[in-house]
């Protein structure tokens, strides 16, 4: 039965006229271009637009520590994770580069000393539920920063924000901030996340570091709310979820999971789970390990690598060593060497410094330190070899100033009578002189190689007395009893005769020679070899310039920085010792005690760029044994000093007029410039990527690396089309008409 109909089919479209096949492949031929003319409509029509939905999930490397933003200032995972559970009053926006409205609206007085924050309607704690509402209150916001004014508050480095503040309450919204002074920078400070004053009943201050149950499962009033940590072989693993706020700006993913891995080989091992990499590490190249699917985004932050010299070392007092240091630091070098980009020449990030740069200048360097009375061993020996001719070179005593002689042998010296007015004279004030048989008018002494008034090995002052007991003439004499000295020293001496000739110009151009061309071998001057390194240089005391070094042990890139400082110094004469303790608690303690002469550290000025607490002088550290004695907001890590420069950064944080901060901060740049309190070399690069999956990625200017997380909001990895404005599909046939 099936073969039958199968048959009849067959015969059926056997019996099709031709009429009936040119039907239906019109009719087809109309439906297809139906088909793509509405399509062609609908993708001319509509666009591609976010839509909620969709997990996001972040790799980086590090420590998981309790989730608190009151104890994030040195954890970088911690801050990035507490950044999204956690909201401020205010927040900084890094496309606009200001501090702006969050959680609440400001408003500050005419005299810059008084900000009121008001909370906005309906915020709620993370904890909050439709039985039990929880909302934010003033008096969240005193319990949060009354905390931190608390002496016996944990966080030192907080603390400090805060000194001077008056808080009051003047409304279940209201708080009033009222400042001893104007400071321009105290709406960066309000950024902090804001805590929950149920969530510490009964908690002493000093133990809220302490507390691991709010740590490991906090509640915020932030964008994303905590919702699990599991523990794996791998990573630690955070998941926050989405939270139904009313504030914008609107959140597109559902939830936001951070992988924290040991290492970057692990992280790589669970690269297909991840949509971003924080920190991506560089190659030897300098290129960005960025694995294939990703984006890499490239970034700088406020910040800047510096040399830092101790002002109270006693060497590093002399402005003019520093300006040496300065000038004889190749910075390009450095940053070519670590592939980084960004030179930085003052630690004033805000302003423009293109008509100012930083030249290096070797020749400038050594002209320094010659003024610093820094001398190479070679000019002090050449210098003293001189004084020796031209004391030599007039009076009575005349002799080689070079003698071989051995032990046991006498150096005959003879010289005229009328010198010393009779033969009663004495030679080394021990020797009577006697009429030389040999010549009229003359006297001879015969100067021993043992005993009273000898004359030994090295270096000798031959002195001649007359009748009178008077020192009428000195002559310096050097002796040895080795031949191979003696060819040395009498090659020394033609080496200071050519010098002479070359200083008076009575040489040709091609044959003169300069300090430049000795070196300075045990003890004698010599022609300089293309092998010989420059040697230490010294003070009028004989003291080498020799430098210690103190520095991180991470990054890394620390101590290639400081082995390309050590040998490019190591060529003006500077001997630089680097010291890099093992453990940063080690290194930490150092820094802390200013127990260096130079420090290669980084600085952070985030998003105010206030330079004050690293340029003035309350900055300063206390010199005690004491520890406990030691300040640890002590940010002023030269020791540095200046009335002006104080002056002027108290300005610029007070005024609110745009032109005279400007003009305050050009001076204090010329002033820094002029005393040299560091060397600055660069501001690092940092990487960021992101898979290919999500878009809306645009980071800004970012001040802290969790600052990426500021423009969450337009991360997206779901997406719809909609019609634009105006259209739909009864645009079509309109559409239809207009492109016939």
């Amino acid at each position: 039965m099936p073969l039958r109909r199968s048959i009849s089919h067959r015969s059926l479209l056997r019996l099709l006229s031709w009429q009936q096949w040119v039907f239906l492949v019109l009719a087809a031929a109309f439906l297809s271009s139906g088909f793509m003319l509405l399509r062609m409509f609908y993708m001319r029509s509509t666009l591609l637009v976010p839509t909620a939905g969709g997990t996001y999930i972040e790799g980086s490397v590090g420590e998981l520590l309790p989730l608190n933003p009151w104890f994030t200032v040195t954890n970088d995972v911690n801050r990035d994770i507490v950044s999204l559970i956690f909201s401020g009053l205010l927040r900084y926006n890094p496309e606009t580069q200001a501090i702006e409205d969050d959680l609440a609206t400001m408003e500050v007085s005419s005299d810059g000393r008084i900000y009121t924050l008001t909370l906005k309607d309906g915020i709620e704690w993370h904890d909050s539920t439709p039985a039990l509402r929880h909302y934010v209150t003033a008096e969240d916001i005193l319990f949060t920063f009354q905390t931190v004014q608390d002496p016996q508050f944990p966080n030192s480095l907080l603390h400090q924000n805060f000194r001077g503040v008056t808080l009051e309450q003047l409304g279940e919204k209201t708080v009033r901030f009222k400042l001893e002074e104007p400071y321009r920078f105290f709406p960066s400070n309000l950024t902090l996340g804001l805590l929950p004053r149920a969530s510490f009943e009964g908690v002493p201050v000093d133990r809220l570091d302490q507390v691991f149950d709010f740590g490991f499962h906090p509640v915020g009033a932030g964008p994303y709310a905590f919702r699990g940590l599991v523990q794996t072989e791998l990573s630690t693993e955070v998941t926050l979820e989405r939270f139904p706020r009313s504030l914008p700006p609107v959140y597109h993913l559902d939830r936001v999971i951070f992988r924290i891995f040991s290492d970057y080989t692990s992280l790589l091992s669970d690269l297909r789970n991840l949509h971003g990499v924080r920190l991506v590490p560089h190659n030897e190249k300098g290129e960005p390990m960025v694995p294939r699917r990703f984006t890499p985004v490239q970034y700088t932050l406020p910040q800047y690598v510096a040399l830092f010299f101790n002002l109270e070392h006693p060497y590093l007092r002399d402005p003019q060593l520093r300006l040496a240091l300065q000038i004889g630091t190749n910075k390009q070098a450095i940053v070519d060497t670590l592939h980084e980009k960004t030179i930085i020449d003052t630690p004033l990030l805000e302003i423009d410094v293109a008509d100012w740069r930083y030249q290096y200048d070797p020749q400038a360097a050594q002209g320094a330190l010659f003024t610093s009375n820094w001398n190479l061993p070679e000019k002090v020996r050449l210098q003293r070899l001189l004084e020796f001719r031209e004391t030599n070179s007039v009076g009575a005593l005349q002799m080689s100033p070079i003698v071989y002689l051995d032990t046991g042998a006498v150096l005959t010296v003879t010289g005229s009578i009328a010198a010393v007015g009779s033969t009663g004279g004495l030679l080394n004030g021990y020797l009577p002189l006697t009429l030389n048989p040999a010549a009229s008018g003359a006297w001879i002494a015969a100067l021993p190689t043992q005993g009273t008034g000898a004359v030994r090995l090295g270096e000798n002052k031959v002195t001649l007395q007359n009748d009178k007991g008077e020192t009428i003439d000195s002559f310096y004499l050097w002796r040895t009893n080795s031949w191979k000295e003696f060819k040395a020293a009498s090659l020394e001496q033609e080496l200071v005769d050519l010098f002479l000739q070359s200083r008076a110009g009575e040489i040709p151009a091609e044959d003169r020679v300069t300090v430049a061309d000795f070196f300075l071998s045990d003890g004698m001057l010599r022609r300089r070899q293309a092998s010989d390194p420059t040697d230490v240089r010294v003070n009028e005391r004989g003291e080498k310039l020799s430098l210690r070094l103190l520095t991180s042990p991470s990054p890394p890139q620390y101590r290639q920085i400081a082995e390309i400082v050590q040998k490019q110094w190591a060529a003006l004469g500077v001997h630089v010792g680097i010291e890099i303790p093992e453990t940063r608690s080690e290194f930490e303690e150092k820094m802390l005690r200013r127990d260096y002469a130079i420090l290669l550290f980084g600085q952070s000025l985030l998003d105010n760029l206030d330079s004050y607490p690293y340029w003035h002088s309350s900055g300063i550290q206390k010199q005690t044994e004491d520890k406990n004695e030691l300040l640890l907001d002590a940010y002023n890590l030269s020791q540095y000093s200046s009335f002006q420069a104080d002056a002027l950064l108290e300005f610029v944080r007070k005024t609110g007029d745009e032109k005279e901060r400007e003009e305050a901060l050009q001076e204090l740049r010329e002033i820094l410039k002029e005393n040299v309190p560091a060397t600055f070399l660069y501001s690092p690069i940092y990487t960021f990527a992101y898979h290919q999956h999500l878009h809306g990625v645009e980071l800004g200017d970012l001040s802290l690396h969790s600052d990426r997380f500021l423009t969450l909001h337009n991360w997206f990895v779901k997406e719809q089309r909609v019609f634009k404005p105006g259209k739909s599909w009864w645009s079509f046939f309109p559409w239809l008409f207009s492109t016939i």
